[in-house]
């Protein structure tokens, strides 16, 4: 696990970017210097992270530098998560928009879902832990554009082998782990967006297993030599066995707990006819073999959707435990919901007022670094609450914390720390709070960093 003082703000940022190539040793150390500012004021702007004018303008000409891009910023987070030790991992992967409002002028950017909105997709492959679901890092990453208008559209079969956005599935899955180490085995959780006969082709050539969610149970699949669709074969599937899941709130339904029934199938997925992409065709793959699992919520309550998920993947699954694995792998998959939320919840990337892309995208690569350590920060919440603190947090960290609260008290655990640190961003620690959320440790451990500065310059002084 990452230790406290690995995410103090001088020791990450030189951790994380203190071996980028951008062209010349000064502009790295501008980075490293600019990381830290960011990271101790994460979701103000640019003239609030550097303090002055002269810090300012000198971010400002770095990033006008065309050696600074989204990839140079990145790269050494990206190789440091890849060097993995032995085990399983969990790749995370999905695309969100960085929206730009509405009919932005900014040069450069695309357009988005919403007609006259501009701005980025970003899809991110983020690597977690299987065992326990702790945050590792970015394993690879894709800033892009749309063309701002739309294509014009063309029969599947006059678009064989022409490119398609969902394309960056398999460039990101490939660019994850080439190759891997001996020992490191990785999984690919997708959504249904990854529904696509050319993401399976990407992941068996590259022989890594997946776990994916069925966007069309229409697919035509080969179950012991016949041909019959998916939503055919799982009605005649077996129950291997039944457990309860949390479903939670939203604004269509209530939290309940769900009774569910988990089916499994070994069946082959079929090329379809039309619109294979340059990747299968060219590999000539027809066929991949693959589990699919189905857990299904049987008497649901009155009104509301039952919950169903139809699981693609290449663990076995021929038993409920083995089945059941599989879905705990798919049940991480918001991880990287939680990981979008930190980009733009708490780092606020959205409201960044550069007014290029080429000056946005360099923004954009920190902030995505720095999202990673938001979701690290979490995670020595929740995973060793009963650590001791000393020897796991700084030393300044404690001492100071201890100045400035209004109450002192032990800071025994890592829990009773970051408890303290939350009370400074708003906690009030009821019985009926619960523990404190990552936003609000952010802030407390805003406040934290500051007097720590003050407390540095106190003893520099004498």
């Amino acid at each position: 696990m990452v230790a406290l003082r690995e995410l103090d703000p001088v020791l990450w940022s030189e951790l994380e970017f203190g071996q980028c190539a951008l062209g010349h040793k000064s502009r790295t150390r501008r980075l490293v210097s600019y990381a830290q500012q960011m990271a101790e004021k994460p979701d103000a702007s640019t003239p609030r992270q550097t303090e002055s004018w002269s810090g300012c303008k000198a971010v400002y000409r770095l990033f006008q530098r065309p050696e600074v891009t989204f990839e140079g910023v990145t790269a050494v987070h990206r190789q440091r998560t890849r060097n993995l030790e032995p085990g399983t991992y969990l790749v995370v992967s999905d695309t969100t928009e960085l929206d730009y409002g509405y009919d932005s002028p900014r040069e450069g950017l695309g357009r988005l879902g919403s007609e006259k909105h501009r701005g980025f997709f970003l899809h991110t492959a983020l690597l977690l832990k299987a065992d326990n679901g702790e945050v590792v890092g970015v394993g690879a990453q894709e800033l892009f554009t749309r063309p701002t208008r739309k294509k014009r559209r063309v029969h599947r079969v006059c678009g064989c082998k022409r490119a398609s956005e969902a394309e960056v599935w398999g460039r990101v899955m490939d660019q994850v782990q080439p190759p891997h180490p001996e020992g490191v085995k990785l999984i690919h959780v997708c959504d249904r967006g990854a529904d696509n006969f050319d993401v399976f082709a990407h992941l068996q050539t590259k022989g890594d297993s997946w776990v994916i969610r069925a966007a069309q149970l229409t697919r035509q699949v080969r179950y012991r030599n016949q041909v019959l669709k998916l939503a055919e074969l799982l009605k005649s599937a077996n129950v291997l066995g039944t457990y309860q899941v949390q479903v939670g709130a939203n604004g269509k339904q209530k939290g309940r707990r769900a009774e569910v029934e988990v089916r499994a199938a070994e069946v082959t997925l079929l090329r379809p006819r039309e619109g294979s992409t340059a990747f299968v065709m060219d590999r000539d793959i027809r066929e991949i073999a693959t589990w699919v699992v189905e857990v299904r919520e049987v008497r649901a309550p009155e009104k509301e959707t039952p919950l169903r998920w139809v699981l693609y993947t290449r663990e076995p699954a021929s038993t409920f435990s083995e089945a059941l694995r599989v879905v705990e792998h798919y049940e991480q998959r918001p991880r990287v919901e939680d990981y979008h939320k930190c980009l733009k919840t708490g780092l606020g990337v959205e409201r960044r007022r550069y007014q290029s892309r080429d000056r946005l995208e360099p923004v954009i690569g920190v902030i995505c670094v720095q999202a990673v350590r938001l979701l690290q920060l979490r995670d020595v919440a929740r995973r060793s609450p009963n650590m001791p603190a000393k020897g796991f947090v700084p030393q300044e960290w404690l001492a100071t914390l201890q100045r400035i609260r209004k109450r002192p008290a032990a800071l025994g655990t890592v829990r009773d720390f970051l408890r303290a640190v939350a009370g400074l961003g708003g906690f009030l620690g009821r019985k009926c709070d619960g523990e404190p959320g990552w936003l609000t440790i952010w802030h407390g451990l805003e406040t934290l960093l500051t007097a720590l500065r003050g407390y540095r310059q106190q003893k520099q002084c004498g």
